[in-house]
């Protein structure tokens, strides 16, 4: 069978956040079950050029494949591709910037959905760019938000994201002034930024409180202080093996004996049942996502078969 080009449009029309929660989380379940293999990100640098490739197989799917994306002044441009396990032929080559972002909200709303209180109704978020955009869509997904505080360093951009998410999200989206603002009574904390220090003071955060660090896969930066570590009950991440040499939070913390690898539980652990994602509802619990290929190549294998069912998409000659 050809090749299939999807584009960022065709994904657009193509899935949704609810169904993306859903893809995602099958692959964290798959992940438990042995049925898929996650190879971490590497990175190769040129002047003013990173080019950062991962990949993954996903047996359930008979697929293995690949995300690329190159960073420069100008931006990001990513891309995924999915092979047929049974023959090696590329079956689908899509643009993956809109993937992307549907498929790190997604592990955010499989976060929330099996980590936070099930009355969880008020959201601190942190970040005014498009990653925020996709955690709200997703937190408001699995849970039923009725008050969203936002906070991000330029008043004007925030309020016009909080103008933007309210009706987009269909709850009160409101910009705070402060960190302390958004980070306060909250049931969860997102942080979605590029920063390489720590947005908030844990001390700040409520008992209770579900904090997602979603912005960081570089060890130089730490969007969370190590007290919202200290006061966590539950730390999961998404993968060991890519926190450790990705997640900028843990290497104080692990270095100063606040935290260690051990007491950390992945979130393939907690989707599959094994280990509970919250024991108690005054615990504060963590998730550090830092993005892994087995969630863009299970959106691929959804995108294809969707792609296929509905006509979209351009075939390649090859």
């Amino acid at each position: 069978m050809s090749c299939l080009f999807l584009t960022e449009q065709d994904v657009a029309e193509l899935i949704d956040m609810p169904r993306s929660i859903e893809v995602v989380e099958e692959a964290f379940r798959q992940l438990a079950a042995g049925q898929v293999q996650n190879v971490p990100r590497s990175r190769a640098a040129a002047s003013g050029i990173l080019l950062h490739s991962m990949s993954a197989s996903a047996q359930y799917l008979g697929l293995v494949g690949w995300k690329n994306y190159t960073t420069t002044r100008a931006g990001m441009l990513f891309h995924v591709a999915a092979y047929r396990i049974e023959t090696g032929e590329m079956q689908v080559f899509i643009e993956a910037n809109l993937l992307g972002q549907l498929r790190t909200g997604a592990a955010t709303g499989v976060a929330v959905k099996w980590m936070a209180r099930p009355e969880s109704s008020t959201v601190g978020l942190f970040g005014t760019g498009l990653q925020a955009r996709t955690q709200l869509d997703a937190v408001c997904a699995v849970r039923s938000i009725s008050r969203i505080e936002v906070y991000g360093r330029d008043a004007d951009r925030r309020r016009r994201f909080a103008a933007e998410m309210s009706e987009r999200c269909g709850t009160e989206v409101v910009p705070v002034d402060s960190p302390r603002d958004a980070a306060s009574g909250k049931d969860i904390v997102i942080t979605a930024t590029t920063s390489k220090t720590p947005v908030f003071d844990g001390a700040d955060l409520a008992e209770g409180t579900l904090v997602c660090a979603v912005g960081g896969n570089f060890l130089q930066k730490t969007e969370v202080d190590a007290e919202t570590l200290r006061r966590s009950g539950t730390i999961v991440c998404d993968s060991f093996a890519q926190c450790r040499i990705e997640a900028g939070e843990f290497v104080q913390p692990l270095e100063d004996g606040i935290i260690d690898w051990e007491r950390m539980i992945e979130l393939k652990d907690v989707v599959s049942g094994s280990v509970a994602g919250r024991r108690s509802a005054d615990e504060i619990t963590f998730f550090k996502s830092v993005g892994l290929a087995l969630e863009d190549v299970a959106m691929a294998g959804e995108l294809l078969s969707r792609a296929r069912e509905t006509g979209r998409g351009q075939t390649l000659p090859f």
